[in-house]
């Protein structure tokens, strides 16, 4: 006869943080005063070359206090017109940061040039000048900083190799509108400044983007490139009554609509209040995970002004029983979109098989690819899902803690 089965009351589970509704890391923020912008654009003779493009270009030049901006239809091909407007061409190189995401070297390879990659600062996660200066060669024409999560990059020290090797200035700073370095807002803090419009920036056009600029030649450059390369559009041919126009160099359809700079408009007006929110919530995290052994917030610079698309932490792995991907999937399964910026570019196939790049390359951006993560950030993040992210954070790590 066997023995009776004893039954074992089932421990009580621990209660978990599960948001009742997916909580991304990044969401556009659209009021009724934006749809009402892009609703008085849909009911006007003008919906794209018309008097809304400029209207945005001057309000960012404006704001960022740049004498010139040129709008276009992302950052991507914002980038690419910088790289056009710096004279980028085949056989040319371009020193750009491991940890970026792909557009910011594939601009350089758009106009025939050579990305060469540069390892980043461990603490920041921003372009190091050191790694800067050893890639320099006979062939470098510029060298693209990322103001990578919205934090601008030491601009001192990468204006100081630029003057001292005749380089170009490009700052990819599709992260960090609104920031500032030693007092300077960014879109200033170089020769050419890539700003970008997704919807998972500070503000959106749904798509866009805005190359920032202090040089007359380089915007019109740019204006010509947006369009084919043809000197006129219809707007400035309506003005004065012509339908002739050249194209003189090769360009691109790379035109935004006013449909979206009248949305881009509306959301730069509130762009000071979620400068401040992002701000904010960036002080939480801080607080929250600043202290614990098993995560490690990027460094801020003390002489800069973070924009905060962004908050990225590295794990400690090894204070954990799982590794980067463990901790992701746990996180989304309790309801929390979080992500991952980025796979250092040269370790994506298109590098390895174009210019033979590969592990070990850049180690710095390589270690920390398997340790980075980004919470929710937006401007309409509320204090409570805050507060769920921080608890759901705190359990993952208390369950994976060696």
């Amino acid at each position: 006869m066997s023995a009776p089965r004893i039954r074992r009351r089932a421990r009580p589970k621990r209660a978990r943080a599960v948001t009742a509704r997916y909580t991304p890391y990044a969401r556009q923020s659209i009021g009724k005063d934006d749809i009402a912008a892009v609703v008085e654009v849909l009911r006007s003779d003008w919906l794209t070359t018309g008097p809304k493009i400029e209207e945005f270009e001057k309000a960012i030049a404006q704001y960022t206090g740049a004498p010139y901006a040129v709008a276009l239809t992302n950052g991507t091909a914002a980038l690419h017109a910088a790289m056009y407007a710096a004279g980028i061409g085949p056989g040319d190189e371009v020193i750009v940061p491991a940890m970026t995401f792909a557009a910011t070297a594939n601009a350089v390879v758009f106009q025939g040039g050579t990305p060469v990659f540069a390892d980043v600062d461990p603490e920041t996660l921003l372009l190091d000048p050191k790694q800067v200066e050893a890639k320099i060669t006979s062939r470098t024409r510029a060298i693209v900083p990322v103001d990578y999560a919205g934090q601008p990059c030491d601009y001192d020290a990468l204006q100081g190799l630029a003057d001292e090797h005749s380089l170009r200035l490009i700052a990819d700073s599709a992260h960090a509108l609104g920031g500032a370095y030693k007092g300077r807002r960014v879109g200033t803090l170089a020769d050419l400044t890539t700003l970008s419009f997704h919807p998972a920036k500070q503000i959106t056009t749904g798509e866009g983007g805005m190359v920032t600029t202090s040089n007359p030649q380089f915007a019109e450059a740019m204006i010509r490139f947006r369009n084919h390369g043809i000197t006129s559009d219809h707007r400035s041919r309506a003005k004065q009554g012509t339908w002739f126009y050249e194209m003189v160099d090769l360009g691109f359809n790379y035109r935004i609509t006013d449909i979206q700079c009248a949305l881009g408009l509306s959301q730069l007006r509130k762009l000071p209040k979620w400068l401040l929110r992002r701000r904010a919530i960036a002080r939480r995290y801080g607080q929250a995970f600043g202290r614990l052994d098993a995560i490690r917030p990027l460094r801020v610079s003390p002489n800069v002004k973070h924009a905060y698309h962004l908050y990225v932490i590295r794990l400690a792995l090894e204070q954990l029983k799982g590794d980067r991907t463990t901790v992701f999937s746990m996180l989304r399964e309790r309801g929390f979109g979080v992500n991952v910026h980025y796979i250092p570019v040269h370790l994506h196939p298109f590098y390895r098989k174009r210019f033979g790049t590969g592990p070990g390359l850049c180690p710095v951006a390589e270690d920390a690819y398997e340790r980075i993560l980004s919470l929710p950030m937006y401007g309409s993040l509320s204090g409570t899902e805050v507060d769920h992210v921080i608890v759901a954070m705190k359990e993952v790590l208390q369950d994976l803690a060696t």
